[in-house]
């Protein structure tokens, strides 16, 4: 559908939504427990639903329904596990690997595994080991028919009907133990045989054309991404481009997927401001200039979609995700079932072999969590197969808008904002900064942290700062070396905004945020004290300069060609930027932080290690009784475990009921 305002649709419209329940507070479990439905895959012929089903303390297991006679057979069920990527290879079989979602990322002990089944739960082999000790060299483990544990699903459709599925093995660098590249094996999901693709280069990213087979790779060396190729017919892999990873050069692009016309679909600026996605001539190396798919705000995010060996149109994300169909059946598909489920996005798949009439659609909006349905072409009419959040009630929950507003130098500034249910004006308000902060922050959709915090009653305004991606080269060159400075400006230009129309009261802001975000909060204490009244950081850096450490007890899985060739130039130069790192570090202006503080960070976090917490508490804590800090044992980068969700968010709506009040009441 058309990207719309996604209102009114709860009067009648959608039968199998429960009518909303007391005004009372949403418990804050319901935002954030495990969903009991969790993912839906058709089969390629369409007749055949993967389920991702858990719920009642059961981990996730995966269950095929027969859609033509809604008979379930489950197919893979543990106790101590939950089935994670699945992808069907045919009609017949499919292929899954596990994590475990009860268990924080520092405690697992366990690779995911590889495993392949039939749809009847018959025929079930494991193909890769789980335990980590196994990691036996690949021809001692192909003897054994069970490959090591560092082997992982390629999570891309693969051949038409074979029962080989293509696996990346990693490999770690022996000085640092970080991960360096992947190599690309075929297994045979019967046998258990394996055999290892020939590669060009140590290599990053593995992509297969439309008939499953390995076409492109992606290496990277000195700063230099090179995209390599194999033509069809061909054993000699050839360079298509080379250009610089972490700055996005004219020249740059990034593959998307391959055209059944032999072509590569790429993202690519071509000259232009935003990346629209083109085709590039194998031949030539030459991209088109005309697009494919151009957006005039935003640059192109999405995927093409393919059906019966054509390509029938695209996924594509603008302020929220739209079904663009160039298939004129897909079309009108499309506007009968948006007639049904006005109000909705919903994104539609057709199988990629369709011997059936179904189809699968995936529904949501900005109050409605995802719902799973199925649509029958021939008698037009959708089933529901299962919610993601059958406890939240749409009519509890908040609008979301994109707004534009002005960086105090003139410069677009997107920001997404939320209201409480019923209140515009004179709001507490939490201003969320995203992490990356090379990433598009938002888009609509039901965001559970976004949502909780409305439903306490605070506006949430979170705005796409400059350096965020997805909003064209000029939004994102203008955040190169301007973290603690433009960046930050950005956020309080976004606070003080708000304030101006009449949304925010001035004395009632907090900024919080994890990652990069947590690190715009605490810069937010420091450089706008009189604006925010408090500040909540989890996993947040606390100084760029301890980004580029390696100690032995905080370990960082940050790559050293990152830190040697990525960070100087987008984050700043230890040595040539020394003075602006120190006055644009949290721990080094630490005295000056004075308002109340809540910090969190997971013991096994790689990514920011837990001194960049503990350094800056210390630090804190000296001159502010108001400062707490919270570990969350074996959590990494991030809350991984339902239970510490919950715990933290808990924490969170007490601390702004204390320091800036809304629906919910201090303790």
């Amino acid at each position: 559908m058309a990207s719309k305002r996604m209102r009114g649709w709860l009067a009648g419209a959608t039968a199998f939504m429960i009518a909303a329940g007391a005004a009372a507070a949403v418990p804050v479990a319901h935002f954030f427990e495990a969903p009991p439905f969790s993912g839906a895959k058709l089969s390629p012929s369409g007749r055949y639903l993967a389920l991702r089903t858990g719920g009642d303390g059961r981990h996730d297991g995966l269950t095929v329904m027969d859609l033509d006679t809604g008979k379930l057979q489950a197919v893979a069920q543990y106790g101590d596990a939950d089935v994670n990527q699945f992808i069907w290879l045919n009609d017949q079989r499919l292929v899954y690997d596990l994590d475990d979602h009860k268990t924080a990322q520092g405690d697992l002990s366990y690779g995911p595994g590889l495993y392949a089944v039939n749809r009847d739960g018959g025929g079930e082999r494991q193909l890769v080991h789980r335990e980590t000790y196994r990691s036996s060299p690949v021809k001692r483990s192909i003897s054994s028919r069970t490959l090591p544990y560092n082997t992982y699903l390629l999570n891309q459709q693969h051949g038409r009907d074979g029962n080989a599925v293509y696996a990346l093995r990693a490999n770690w660098d022996a000085d640092t133990d970080l991960l360096d590249d992947f190599d690309l094996l075929r297994i045979d999901t019967l046998s258990g045989q394996a055999e290892a693709v020939p590669r060009p280069a140590p290599v990053q990213r593995w992509l297969l054309d439309t008939q499953g087979m390995p076409r492109l790779a992606s290496s990277l060396k000195d700063g230099q991404t090179t995209i390599h190729y194999l033509p069809p017919g061909s054993s000699s892999w050839r360079v298509l481009a080379s250009f610089d990873a972490y700055t996005q050069p004219p020249n740059s692009f990034e593959p998307v997927a391959f055209s059944p016309n032999g072509k590569l679909l790429v993202r690519a600026r071509a000259g232009g401001d935003k990346l629209a996605l083109r085709q590039l001539d194998l031949a030539t190396g030459e991209i088109e200039r005309d697009a494919l798919v151009a957006l005039p705000a935003f640059d192109f995010s999405g995927n093409p979609v393919y059906s019966g060996g054509k390509l029938l149109g695209y996924e594509v994300l603008s302020d929220g995700r739209t079904m663009a169909w160039l298939d004129e059946d897909m079309k009108a598909m499309q506007k009968h079932i948006d007639t049904l489920l006005p109000g909705l996005i919903n994104l539609v798949t057709p199988p990629l072999w369709p011997q059936s009439p179904w189809l699968l659609v995936r529904s949501y909006s900005d109050q409605q969590p995802l719902i799973y349905m199925v649509y029958n072409r021939d008698t037009k009419a959708l089933r529901t197969i299962g919610t993601t959040r059958p406890a939240i009630h749409p009519s509890d929950m908040a609008q979301l808008d994109l707004v534009w507003l002005k960086a105090r130098d003139g410069l677009p500034l997107p920001a997404w904002l939320t209201l409480p249910k019923g209140q515009k004006k004179n709001l507490p308000m939490v201003m969320l900064a995203h992490g990356g902060p090379w990433v598009r922050g938002g888009e609509l959709n039901w965001d559970a942290e976004v949502q909780f915090l409305a439903s306490r009653g605070y506006a949430v305004l979170a705005p796409e700062f400059r350096g965020s991606t997805g909003y064209g080269d000029k939004h994102f060159r203008a955040g190169i070396k301007q973290w603690g400075l433009a960046m930050q400006d950005d956020v309080a230009d976004a606070a003080r905004w708000a304030i101006a129309q009449g949304i925010a009261d001035p004395r009632r802001i907090c900024i919080a945020g994890a990652s990069y975000g947590g690190y715009a909060a605490l810069m937010g204490l420091l450089k706008d004290a009189q604006l925010f009244k408090c500040g909540i950081n989890w996993a947040g850096v606390t100084d760029i300069s301890l980004m580029y450490e390696e100690k032995l007890f905080y370990p960082s899985d940050l790559p050293a060609d990152w830190r040697k060739r990525g960070m100087p130039v987008l984050v700043g130069d230890l040595k040539q930027d020394a003075a602006q790192l120190a006055a644009t570090s949290p721990l080094q202006q630490a005295a000056h932080i004075r308002q109340p503080l809540l910090m969190a960070y997971g013991t096994s976090d790689m990514r920011v290690p837990l001194t960049h917490g503990r350094r800056l508490y210390a630090a804190v804590k000296e001159h502010n009784p108001q400062a707490e800090l919270v570990e969350y044992v074996s959590e990494g980068h991030g809350w991984f475990v339902p239970k510490t969700k919950i715990d933290f968010w808990s924490r969170v709506e007490k601390f702004l009921a204390r320091h800036i009040g809304g629906a919910a009441k201090a303790e």
